[in-house]
């Protein structure tokens, strides 16, 4: 199987500091892109980044969504100067395409770009003819989305084009997606966050382009799967999945899909088969809050699970039917299970009522636990507590100290990617640690890709065992991955991939193992 490379561009959002490391895995990135409109025009102080390296002079306008100026005088003063410093100045078609600043930059240097409102294939085809008729190295079209289907529109484009020299993709965290699948159409570049603040909405950064899709080494792509939430961004299933992909040989990628409404996602990207179209079919979709209830209702068969617990976190497409399944409860149980607890006559309790909740409360209730819901909310907690038959108490009226078990299944000590590490006491926690029984274990299905959450951090401080969010992640991935693509899953790689140390089976829990039942 034959890979091509991506080519990798690190925008600059802030003078960068110098020495090695300053800039986060710089030897991913082909060129860097200096965002004047941000950082002002390189100084002899403040450039020593871009030396002996491929620049990009970017002096995007407050009317395409920078803070550059609007006024063609003062920009060809200084898009004219940049050319002399910089391999490639953007120049946006509506204000700098004049005939005296096209002199004094060569097509070569010329990268002739747009950037604006969600737009639909034909409006983008339009822009594009305009632009063509200057010639460049490279022609950008960015147009914004709102939803998924907006996205869809530059990769139509690309794919209506059939040319090399196009870069388009969606900008926003809706948008994030198409600029995973814009180099499998074409685009030859990719844009990628350098430093803490992206330089665009939806911008990825270095490690996680590395790290969650194997970029810059690009792989042909015949099948797409993806995980659908809001928010999505932050999620490690790209990284497990994707990693399982390469491990086969597979020509498939895992992308995320940010989705305001779920309803118009399945009618606007799966039902209408648009990817398909693309030559990406859409085979598979793991489902994360707030949609897994939805995703029950939306799928065509649903497994035995699924309908119990009353939502679905896991979507594949067989034949012209899509199934439900539901994997959360392996999330929870395995770990525990991988520890040696016999969860049989334990007490147990599930803090939040939703579609993770659900799954908690039906996978520990399997394995004999005695279960009890805790939530916020009178009537939506004992509804659901009826509805899979375990007990049910308010959240004010909680006593931690009664259960030997406890799952945090709210959003709590969840934070987007890229985020500072929370320092002490900065953020809620469901219950106190600390007023636990010695021999308790907590288990966070929130997670930080930089550390613990305040959940977990707080358990581990007090002494108890606490089982971490990107544990139950991968716990329920394995059994998803097997079921949606009947491919063996490499749990000791998976752990590694998510910087998880091995399990000391036994000795951890050995207190809890000797206590008492109910």
């Amino acid at each position: 199987m034959s890979a091509q490379t991506a080519s990798l561009v690190a925008s600059l959002t802030s003078i960068p500091a110098l020495g090695a490391g300053a800039i986060p895995d710089l030897d991913l990135a082909w060129a860097l892109e200096w965002r004047a409109d941000l950082l002002g025009d390189p100084q002899p102080g403040n450039s020593a980044a871009l030396s002996n390296r491929t620049s990009i002079y970017t002096l995007r306008s407050c009317a395409e969504g920078g803070s550059g100026p609007d006024a063609p005088a003062e920009r060809r003063t200084r898009l004219e100067a940049a050319a002399a410093a910089h391999d490639f100045v953007d120049l946006e078609a509506a204000r700098d395409l004049d005939p005296t600043l096209l002199e004094r930059i060569p097509a070569h240097q010329r990268i002739v770009s747009w950037h604006g409102p969600a737009a639909p294939l034909a409006e983008l085809r339009r822009r594009f003819e305009a632009m063509a008729t200057t010639p460049a190295r490279w022609y950008k079209l960015i147009p914004a989305a709102e939803s998924p289907s907006d996205a869809i529109e530059p990769l139509a484009l690309l794919h209506s084009l059939g040319r090399d020299d196009v870069i388009a993709f969606s900008s926003g965290e809706a948008g994030t997606w198409s600029r995973l699948l814009a180099p499998h159409l074409g685009a030859p570049i990719i844009f990628a966050q350098a430093q803490t603040e992206p330089a665009a909405p939806g911008q990825l950064t270095l490690s996680t382009l590395r790290d969650d899709y194997g970029l810059p080494e690009l792989r042909p792509v015949s099948k797409l799967f993806g995980v659908v939430g809001r928010p999505v961004l932050h999620s490690l299933s790209p990284r497990l999945h994707n990693l399982m992909f390469r491990k086969h040989g597979l020509e498939w990628l895992y992308v995320p899909f940010h989705v305001p409404a779920f309803g118009d996602f399945w009618l606007d990207v799966v039902e209408s088969e648009r990817l398909d179209g693309l030559g990406f079919e859409l085979c598979g979709l793991s489902v994360t809050a707030p949609f897994k209830e939805i995703a029950l209702a939306v799928a065509g068969a649903v497994s035995p699970r699924a309908e119990h617990i009353g939502a679905a976190n896991s979507l594949a497409k067989r034949g012209r039917v899509w199934e439900a399944e539901c994997t959360d409860p392996d999330g929870v149980v395995a770990p525990l299970l991988a520890r040696g607890l016999n969860l049989n006559g334990m007490r147990a309790a599930v803090v939040g009522a939703g579609g993770a909740g659900r799954a908690a409360l039906a996978g520990l209730s399997a394995r004999g636990a005695e279960v009890t819901l805790v939530n916020r909310s009178r009537q939506r907690g004992r509804r659901v507590a009826i509805e899979l038959g375990v007990n049910f108490t308010l959240l004010k009226d909680f006593e931690p100290a009664r259960y030997d078990v406890l799952v945090n299944a709210t959003p709590l000590g969840a934070t987007p990617l890229g985020a500072a590490p929370l320092a002490a006491g900065e953020a809620d926690l469901p219950f106190d640690p600390h007023a636990l029984e010695a021999s308790a274990v907590v288990v966070d299905l929130a997670y930080r890709h930089d550390g613990e959450t305040p959940l977990v951090r707080s358990t581990r401080e007090s002494g108890r065992v606490a089982i971490d969010g990107k544990e139950v992640l991968l716990h329920q991935a394995v059994t998803q991955f097997e079921w949606m693509n009947n491919q063996e899953f490499d749990l000791e790689l998976a752990r590694e991939a998510l910087g998880l140390a091995p399990i000391d089976p036994y000795a951890p829990l050995a207190p809890l193992a000797q206590r008492p039942s109910a």
